[in-house]
């Protein structure tokens, strides 16, 4: 059940462990893979083949499951170049915990039954518990440290405007890891090796917001039953109750769960511009600081001259939304996306700018499009009594591959939000939007009062690596 973990994330010397990748040149991995790379929507279209992305989104997401069969032996021998049980022995060099890494479970009478050492995990114990226990592998993550991964996943957090985890599962001839249970997830399971049983069954709880076990006997019959083979691509929306077990006759069963669409709803949202939304009108609106009935926090219903008085406020907080008068700026699930995803897949690291610093008669691109968004906030840590409102640039160059989906502390995400963002005063957001719709823009045509404004914006933005001289 890939997701961002709630534990904290551990800071590792990676770069001392980890061998280098070995990378292979565009034409290589244009003749290898049956990804296409040149846009997020390319990569989803061929990651589903022979399916449309269309008819995909009105037919099955967050509707039905998808099974697509591939018969094409270039596809099952790209899906089992992603991870091999040769990967799990060297990237157990590199400082592999359990929990935090690895999980090691069986599924006994029902029960997940979790099979964990304490600390680090060497392959030559893992092996054992395997063989032993016919025991499940459940890692996690593994895109902070497989680069293909890596270049799947941050073109399909483009793609979805949203996070995505990734899980690998390891599994032996004839057992389960997992009991049958439901995720909160949008769910893509791509087979790498070996086949894996699959049974589906109607959800309890339609698109659901939690993960949850189920007992066999509430679950009542499959509505699909698979055997899922290496180049297959099995999709479910959260809430699907599953679960899967490697038949007799193969050895061995590695799958991917790609896991997206987690805390995405229209319910999440609402919860995060709803508050600001009210704020505002409050600071307009005087009925809405008249002070409320007395006794009424005493009183044991709210009763229902109370509700129409908060309804009629609802309703004209919704007549402003409707009509476009209050913008709506997802400012909390923007942060927390941006500051958490994968950094642009790329040869090397984004560490300074590159080419020639902008001048006014320049032509300019704004770069990472897809890694950047653009809020209006208050400005932090503001002592006037009078909030005042700035622009902030966030973007997810300076992203930690190895923390992705590993979890954060929110004093971390506010440290980092400081390291990878640049504030300006509101009078800029104008001109940060000319960039954005644009797809080149000479820097003196910038929507700013003074060229003064106009080159630092500029050159603001090409010191974060976010703007490029054509």
């Amino acid at each position: 059940m890939p997701k961002k973990s709630k534990t904290p994330s551990v800071k590792r010397r990676i770069a001392d462990q980890e061998q280098p990748a070995v990378k292979r040149s565009k034409e290589e991995q244009s003749d290898t893979s049956p990804l296409c790379f040149q846009s997020p929507a390319a990569l989803f279209e061929s990651l589903i083949q022979p399916m449309g992305t269309d008819r995909f989104f009105s037919e099955y997401w967050e509707k039905k499951p998808l099974h697509l069969q591939r018969s094409d032996p270039g596809t099952a021998s790209y899906y089992q170049s992603l991870f091999q049980l040769c990967d799990l022995q060297s990237l157990c060099s590199q400082g592999l915990e359990y929990y935090r890494d690895i999980n090691v479970v069986r599924c006994v009478n029902g029960k997940k039954k979790l099979l964990n050492k304490e600390g680090r995990v060497k392959h030559s114990v893992l092996n054992k518990i395997m063989s032993q226990n016919k025991a499940t592998v459940q890692y996690h993550q593994p895109q902070r440290f497989k680069d293909e991964l890596w270049r799947i996943q941050e073109k399909l957090e483009c793609f979805f405007g949203a996070l995505v985890g990734s899980n690998i599962y390891i599994t032996p001839e004839e057992s389960q890891g997992l009991p049958p249970h439901y995720d909160d997830v949008e769910v893509f399971i791509l087979q790498l090796q070996g086949q894996k049983h699959w049974r589906l069954y109607n959800p309890t709880v339609p698109l659901a917001a939690e993960y949850s076990v189920q007992s066999e006997d509430s679950i009542g019959i499959p509505t699909h039953d698979i055997i899922l083979k290496a180049g297959d691509l099995l999709y479910f929306p959260r809430g699907t109750i599953h679960q899967a077990r490697t038949p007799a006759g193969v050895n061995c069963s590695i799958h991917l769960t790609l896991s997206t669409y987690q805390r995405m709803s229209w319910g999440d949202l609402l919860l995060d511009v709803f508050p600001s939304l009210l704020c505002g009108r409050s600071r307009r609106e005087v009925s809405l600081r008249e002070g409320m009935a007395r006794r009424l926090l005493l009183s044991s219903s709210a009763g229902l001259h109370t509700n129409k008085r908060l309804a009629a406020s609802l309703r004209a907080l919704a007549d402003e939304m409707e009509t476009g008068a209050q913008d709506l700026g997802f400012t909390h699930m923007k942060r927390d996306f941006i500051m958490n995803r994968l950094p642009p897949y790329c040869q090397q690291q984004l560490s300074s700018p590159s080419g020639k610093s902008p001048a006014l008669e320049d032509t300019v691109i704004l770069t990472f499009k897809d890694h950047v968004v653009i809020t209006v906030e208050p400005r932090p840590q503001s002592t006037d009594d009078a909030t005042e409102l700035v622009v902030f640039v966030l973007h997810s160059l300076k992203n930690q591959r190895e923390g992705h989906m590993m979890g954060d502390s929110y004093d971390d995400q506010e440290e980092r939000s400081i390291s990878t963002g640049l504030q300006f005063p509101l009078s800029y957001l104008q001109a940060l939007r000319q960039l954005q719709l644009a797809e080149q823009l000479v820097v003196a045509q910038l929507q700013l009062p003074t060229q003064e404004d106009k080159l630092n914006l500029a050159l603001a933005l090409w010191s974060e690596n976010l703007l490029r001289v054509l």
